[in-house]
């Protein structure tokens, strides 16, 4: 199975990439299943709405993830009830609108798991998400319930997403780092075959800081002062994510590649679909 997994959405720039970019590469790829996070989707840059919900769903995303900012636009909190494609932090207080995970089918009839978990530092969840995760991969078995999962665990910290991605080694297709907005060099497949990296990046502008207009973020950290509000980045915008394909056998992951198109960043695109 070919899944493309995109990471963390910014404002218009980062939908104008996705809404741009992403067709051609599931129709290029011959993708079977792609999933965006969408949390920072919304024109303010925090939260999403449900036309930018809507959006990423129409550029082709079969899932759409949430984070930390999931509530920051409180539209999110009535119409998630309604999209069951629209997944937000598992380890939430119990009775949290919305889910923590789906079940979807791809067009070719393989039954996917898409999860969603914050981590622990620097976040606030309510339940510890290796717990939480753990208890739904009870439930749901790779290879006998499901032929794929992923995992996006939205965490701050490098070494609790490292730790996440080999508490599911073995367990899960894949494991994607979100939040941090900037992409890591250590996709891989860990040695229990799940495809790892501890942050996939953002789609947005990366003449930013993690995808905010410069200034206000450049003053603050210089003079502890805040000047203003964050505003995101407005600039041609990178789409960034990894490209993943697993054993139909198992579902574990043969191979993993980032996938980093536009904008000023380095290009990547995966090697083994072109």
């Amino acid at each position: 199975m070919r899944i493309l997994f995109i990471g963390d959405v910014v404002g218009a720039a980062g939908m104008t990439a996705v809404k741009s970019m992403l067709p051609d590469a599931i129709s290029r790829w011959e993708v079977d299943l792609a999933v965006v996070n969408g949390e920072n989707s919304a024109g303010a840059g925090f939260g999403i709405t449900e036309d930018t919900y809507q959006g990423i769903r129409g550029a082709g995303a079969d899932v759409v993830t949430l984070g930390n900012h999931s509530w920051n636009r409180k539209e999110a909190l009535s119409f998630i009830g309604t999209e069951p494609r629209l997944v937000r932090p598992l380890n939430y207080v119990p009775g949290t609108p919305g889910q923590g995970f789906v079940r979807v089918e791809t067009v070719g009839g393989k039954r996917v798991l898409v999860l969603n978990a914050l981590g622990r530092l620097f976040m606030e969840p309510t339940d510890d998400p290796f717990g939480a995760i753990d208890r739904l991969l009870q439930a749901h078995k790779l290879g006998r319930d499901v032929d794929a999962i992923i995992v996006d665990f939205h965490c701050e910290a490098t070494g609790e997403k490292q730790a996440m991605g080999h508490f599911c080694d073995g367990r899960v297709s894949l494991v994607v780092g979100t939040h941090t907005h900037t992409p890591s060099a250590d996709h891989r497949v860990l040695a229990d075959g799940t495809a790892y990296i501890t942050d996939v990046g953002m789609t947005g502008d990366y003449d930013s800081v993690v995808g905010m207009q410069k200034e206000e973020p450049v003053r603050r950290f210089a003079t502890g002062v805040t000047f203003g509000r964050f505003l995101p980045a407005e600039g041609a915008a990178s789409m960034c994510g990894v490209a993943v394909e697993t054993d139909p056998a198992t579902g574990l992951a043969a191979r993993i590649a980032p996938v980093r198109l536009g904008g000023p960043i380095e290009q990547r695109t995966p090697g083994f679909w072109e």
